[in-house]
């Protein structure tokens, strides 16, 4: 927990500071200066398995399917990995602009996740200078599946998993941003007693952006030594982010067959070298469940009402 307290105090400082910065010449004269807040950084509120800096709006609901096949180097038998296929299946809510919930169901261990995440602080320029946005993530997963001993007494908290994360992002450009993702997954259970329960990982991710509607993401996970059991290994994803009218849809590969956080951050078994590639998707459809422009101009009645 050192890790993240000590990057967290560090950043919350620099934007502190970054706020408090001295008045400028338009101050001085008086005149009102506006605050300039990045958008789009990433186009979703998924890198490709790791959540994003980005939220949805107040009131928008995402109904959101992540698709994944199995590996390629399973022969033509099996269709290159294309006859085997897993799923998740999520719902992910904008309480407000920076405020989001969401739960999930997975094929894989027959899992139920959910998250929430907060947008500390937000990049900006002009009246307010931020250089990073930063979002507070955690999420809890539950392992559905059968338990392997079951003659044994199995508790219910011994399926719970926890995932902690400070998404730190910039957008350097219109068309380049990074981010970084420093993480600890809380797993109740483990094998046996030489096993760590908490695991400490960093992430990286980024979008390089190709023309106004193709993006290349990637994204990387790197647990820290003697973590994780010999048999995992580092995530690594690799995707192409498709704008088709309002909507993202992201085409990806990668090494990881789980879609929610402790799958992927700790459970990974594929290497890229050996060719153990899944291919995959995310798709989304958006819903606005409140109409943000209706409730002000119903509240602006009731006061006119008033």
């Amino acid at each position: 927990m050192r890790l993240f307290t000590g990057i967290l105090f560090l950043i919350l400082t620099l934007g502190l500071s970054a706020q408090d910065d001295g008045g400028s010449l338009l101050d001085l004269l008086g005149e009102e200066e506006t605050t300039n807040y990045a958008t789009a950084s990433f186009k979703s509120t998924r890198i490709i398995n790791s959540s994003s800096i980005e939220n949805v709006s107040e009131g928008v609901l995402d109904f959101r399917i992540s698709h994944r096949f199995g590996r390629v180097n399973s022969g033509v038998q099996e269709f290159f990995g294309l006859d085997a296929a897993t799923i998740r299946l999520g719902l992910d809510y904008g309480i407000t602009d920076r405020l989001m919930v969401g739960i999930g169901r997975s094929t894989v261990q027959k899992a139920v996740d959910g998250f929430v995440k907060y947008k500390l602080l937000r990049q900006s320029t002009g009246k307010k200078n931020m250089p990073i946005t930063l979002s507070l993530y955690s999420s809890m997963m539950i392992n559905w599946q059968d338990w392997p001993e079951p003659e044994r007494e199995n508790y219910f908290t011994s399926r719970l998993t926890y995932t902690y994360q400070v998404l730190i992002g910039r957008k350097f450009s219109k068309s380049t941003s990074l981010m970084l993702m420093p993480t600890m997954v809380h797993r109740n259970l483990v094998d046996n007693t030489s096993i760590a329960n908490d695991v400490y990982a960093i992430g990286i991710g980024g979008r390089q952006k190709i023309t106004s509607r193709l993006a290349i993401t990637a994204e990387y996970y790197y647990v820290l030594p003697d973590q994780i059991e010999e048999i995992y290994t580092n995530s690594l994803s690799v995707g192409v982010d498709i704008e088709t009218g309002g909507h993202v849809f992201q085409l990806h590969m990668t090494n990881s067959l789980g879609m929610m956080d402790k799958q992927y951050i700790t459970e990974t078994t594929g290497e890229w070298g050996a060719g153990d590639i899944h291919i995959g998707f995310n798709i989304s459809r958006v819903f606005t469940i409140k109409d943000r422009n209706k409730d002000k101009v119903e509240k602006k009645k009731e006061k006119d009402d008033w």
